[in-house]
């Protein structure tokens, strides 16, 4: 389904110790918004939603949308942090192009 990088693998244990609430992991989907149709969506996973992919790795768990399955197919998430910004970025084979400011992508 998707491959998950270390420095993504680090990134989601930290984010989950600092979680106010108990939680399984991070959920992965995609919505219709920016400039280019779709944006990927990353939030705490409390629980398993049915018919949601889990892919387990480097000790952490990502669920992914079922409504995104077949946008997320063949991709890495990995973590990138530099002087200006950090977060969660995809490298995904399924994009045909991106706006200009990166948020937003189309397959």
């Amino acid at each position: 389904m998707i491959t998950i990088s270390d420095a993504a693998a680090t990134r989601v244990k930290a984010l989950m110790g600092r979680s106010d609430k108990p939680v399984l992991g991070l959920r992965v989907g995609v919505n219709t918004k920016g400039c280019s149709g779709m944006s990927y969506v990353i939030e705490y996973a409390e629980s398993r939603k049915p018919f949601e992919e889990e892919i387990r790795d480097k000790g952490i768990s990502i669920f992914i949308d079922p409504t995104a399955i077949m946008f997320l197919v063949g991709s890495e998430m990995d973590y990138q942090e530099d002087r200006l910004q950090s977060g969660f970025v995809f490298r995904n084979p399924n994009e045909k192009g991106r706006c200009g400011c990166g948020e937003s992508f189309h397959v």
